[in-house]
């Protein structure tokens, strides 16, 4: 096959692949062993991998995650910590490329990957995000949850259901199908306060905060113009609103706040959102976000 129609055929498959491409791919593409190595020598070709690279001179932003899944073999999926960045709701994923293989299966290719092993995932565990093979926004949570610290973990859970990429029932579903699983004692834990907090109870325990901390009161459940507001305190135009995914059950009511605290600010007041992990987890950080915003607009920051 002449060179130019070998080149071709392996842009296009690269670029179904993020611009990532295997040895065995490039040579049905018409890119042999000596043309690879001609190849990558002129930088046309970059080696991420043993048997993988970036094809071509612009490498996409997921090229070097999908390399990863390319080089682990057969049934390999981004997992972890890269999978909850690649779902978004995880920032945080510097580091090394996470990647869960069967536990009799996938090799460990090249440096920069995690590895993991894990017996045979559920079908519904198994998908694609940005034509990556990852596991499912469920999965990825139960990983995590065998290692990311508590309040971390509670915050994922959040952002995930605030997204609708998981519901209550679709994490529930993987204590049955997991059940020895690191992750099941965590993600269980995070998932119960949740569903048991009711808006109230999340208030009344703002409340005790707000008196423990000698804090002026504030008035509770009051109307503000054509809306409803939690917690007020009317002489410096700052109010307080608890969020959590029980709350706010749809992205149509997360919308219908934010645009409720857009209307609010341009009459003049300032919102602080504080969600029911941060009530019940991070006391001393909510009372310290309440005391700046207090203070700030008794200073005359208003």
């Amino acid at each position: 096959m002449p060179v130019e129609a070998a080149e071709r055929r392996a842009l296009a498959l690269a670029a179904r692949q993020h611009g990532a491409a295997t040895t065995r791919q490039l040579a049905e593409a018409g890119l042999g062993r000596h043309r690879v190595a001609h190849r990558a020598a002129i930088g046309w070709l970059v080696r991420v991998h043993r048997g993988v690279f970036l094809v071509g001179p612009i490498h996409a932003p997921l090229g070097r995650a999908m390399a990863a899944v390319l080089s682990c073999g057969e049934g390999a999926l981004l997992s972890h910590h890269t999978a909850g960045r690649l779902w978004g709701f995880l920032r945080d994923a510097a580091g090394a490329i996470h990647v869960t293989v069967p536990r009799r299966g996938g090799v460990h290719n090249g440096r920069g990957i995690r590895l993991h092993r894990t017996q045979a995932l559920e079908p519904a565990d198994v998908t694609y995000r940005e034509r990556i093979p990852v596991t499912s926004p469920a999965r990825t949570l139960l990983d995590l949850a065998a290692v990311l610290p508590r309040a971390e973990l509670a915050r994922a859970v959040e952002e995930a259901m605030v997204q609708r990429l998981v519901t209550p029932t679709s994490l529930t579903e993987q204590f049955s199908r997991y059940p020895r699983h690191r992750g099941v004692d965590a993600l269980r834990e995070a998932v119960r306060p949740e569903s048991s907090l009711t808006r109230s109870e999340a208030e009344r325990r703002l409340l005790e905060l707000i008196r423990s901390a000698r804090l002026p009161e504030p008035r509770t459940n009051t109307q503000v113009g054509r809306y409803e507001v939690d917690l007020l305190w009317p002489e410096v135009r700052l109010f307080v609103e608890v969020d959590g995914y029980a709350f706010h059950a749809t992205r149509g009511a997360f919308e219908r706040d934010r645009r409720r605290d857009a209307d609010l600010q341009a009459g003049g007041y300032r919102v602080l959102r504080l969600t029911w992990t941060q009530i019940a987890d991070e006391p001393e950080a909510v009372l310290a976000s309440l005391a700046l915003a207090y203070g700030q607009r008794t200073r005359g920051g208003m």
